[in-house]
């Protein structure tokens, strides 16, 4: 999280913590909309490096990030509405913890037949191992 949104700052995010952590397959879609730090040839090498497959929003149809917006909406209507941060750095303590801890390991969503997405993920895998 920082004051603007730079081409520096989506590397960031993506590298080398989640792909140096979570070795991703290749073929991993990454999907962004058309903003210039996602175009940046910085970031379409790493993406190609990593073999992460780039995946942008058509222009115009704002249904092509639904999925990511709807994420954002929950974020905002569980955490952030409710807070009033004192720091930068607090409210990237709180987001953090609120995604990997509550989000991801234990908010049931109904989409994932009331599993969290760590469960989801771990029993995806475990009927991989067992086919």
């Amino acid at each position: 999280m920082n004051e603007r949104m730079t081409k520096r700052l989506v590397i960031q995010a993506l590298f080398p913590r989640n792909c140096k952590s979570k070795h991703p397959d290749k073929g991993l879609i990454a999907h962004s909309d058309r903003g210039g730090q996602y175009c940046a040839h910085d970031y379409q090498n790493l993406l190609q490096q990593f073999g992460i497959v780039a995946s942008m929003s058509r222009k115009g149809d704002c249904y092509d990030n639904a999925p990511m917006e709807s994420f954002w909406g929950i974020l905002k209507t569980e955490l952030v509405h409710h807070r009033r941060f004192k720091t930068r750095q607090q409210a990237i303590q709180e987001i953090t913890e609120y995604i990997e801890i509550f989000y991801n390991r234990q908010r049931m969503q109904e989409r994932l037949g009331y599993l969290s997405p760590a469960q989801f993920t771990q029993r995806y895998y475990a009927n991989l191992v067992a086919a």
